[in-house]
């Protein structure tokens, strides 16, 4: 009997997958150092974006059991 393949954890709390499949992730350094980045750069690194289809190629094979 072939074994489970495991789930990569940290990979599955920093990525969100959609209904169709796609991969949504959050903008790097929105946390740190806040209050010397203007609002409007603030308001746009809150939303979710797309991963990059080679990245996402990448953690696919993290994530076995994610939904394609």
């Amino acid at each position: 009997m072939k074994q489970k393949l495991k789930t990569h954890k940290a990979i599955s709390k920093r990525v969100k997958i959609t209904a169709t499949g796609k991969l949504l992730r959050r903008k790097v350094a929105i946390s740190h150092l806040r209050r010397n980045k203007s609002s409007r750069s603030v308001r746009a690194a809150d939303k979710a974006f797309a991963l990059a289809r080679g990245d996402a190629r990448r953690v696919r094979r993290l994530l076995p059991y994610a939904g394609r």
